[in-house]
């Protein structure tokens, strides 16, 4: 379904014109709840005994549509993991508890997530009949382009990216340091920095501050690492990222020798940011004291680490293409 650029959304959009852009993570408004719910219905369908499958039959039974399955397993799962009740009308329970005012933030997260996984993995998999069927008019592609729109519309600051509900807290650097960053590293092979850099994230939606810091070096780490087995350069495994950086930057030369005096501070950057703020903040034993490693810290060392992945790995690139 095409999202269309009525008056309201344009007068709102030209009021905040001229403001700083602003994201809101602790509520999500009943009217972008409702417009999730018909993204659920254009791109799942409906949970029903529609007889389609009504000239099929297994072991002198009727065949369950696919759609069932889907919203009993998302249902499921959200029963199990929040303790809520058994339920013969999953997609209902799903809604109710989606529309409830007292349901948490966290928790509408959770159902956001879960369905967006089934719109990506299970809705593709439904036969032609069950498409028609159930009316499901929504790609699964367009339904996630729509959602994400959604979020960014009503100034909530969360976007659903392969699998997981991120927590943008920039938007322009989470598009262009964030999503560059995934995307290489997804595309070029570095699949342990990629879930390390995940798994940053996931542990900064659950305001778990340090490990996300720890995850961060760690996505790092690999990135270099995966650049120098790509090029079969030698290192220590247990190499710390100081290590890494001078291999990488000045003995194999990823960036020219040029370049690297144009860019002075290169290293210097790359040395004092990520893997020191860890080390001091992360990682280590907190002693007598319980640390607290506050959030605009760790929001800073996972844009500082995406930026410097897409420029290792760009460097990569660059580097491979010279070899060609």
């Amino acid at each position: 379904m095409a999202i269309i650029d009525i008056y309201s959304k344009r007068k709102k959009a030209a009021e905040l014109s001229d403001q700083a852009e602003i994201y809101q993570y602790t509520s999500l408004p009943i009217q972008f709840r409702r417009q999730v719910i018909y993204i659920w219905e254009d791109a799942i369908g409906t949970y029903g005994s529609k007889n389609i499958y009504a000239d099929i039959k297994f072991k002198g039974r009727p065949v369950e549509p696919h759609v069932n399955w889907i919203w009993q397993s998302i249902y499921k799962s959200l029963a199990k993991e929040l303790g809520l009740p058994e339920s013969s009308t999953p997609n209902e329970e799903c809604m109710t508890f989606f529309l409830d005012p007292n349901t948490h933030t966290d928790n509408l997260l959770d159902v956001i997530e879960l369905t967006c996984l089934h719109i990506e993995r299970g809705v593709p998999k439904l036969p032609e009949r069950e498409i028609t069927g159930f009316g499901i008019s929504q790609k699964p592609t367009d339904a996630i382009n729509e959602l994400n729109h959604r979020f960014r519309e009503h100034g909530i600051g969360y976007q659903y990216d392969n699998g997981q509900i991120i927590r943008v807290d920039s938007y322009f650097i989470h598009a262009e340091a964030v999503i560059p960053a995934l995307t290489l590293i997804s595309d070029e092979g570095f699949i342990g920095a990629e879930q390390e850099f995940r798994s940053a994230h996931k542990y900064y939606r659950n305001q778990e501050y340090e490990a996300s810091i720890v995850e961060a070096l760690k996505a790092f780490e690999s990135t270099m690492k995966t650049i120098c087995d790509k090029f079969s350069w030698a290192y220590d495994k247990t190499a710390t990222a100081s290590k890494l950086i001078e291999i990488i930057l000045k003995r194999e030369e990823l960036v020219p020798s040029y370049l690297q005096n144009h860019f002075s501070g290169l290293r210097q950057v790359l040395e004092a940011g990520v893997p020191t703020v860890r080390n001091k903040e992360a990682g280590h034993g907190q002693g007598t004291e319980i640390r607290g490693v506050p959030e605009y810290l760790a929001s800073y060392i996972l844009h500082l680490t995406a930026s410097n992945i897409v420029f290792l790995v760009e460097a990569y690139k660059a580097k491979c293409r010279e070899r060609e």
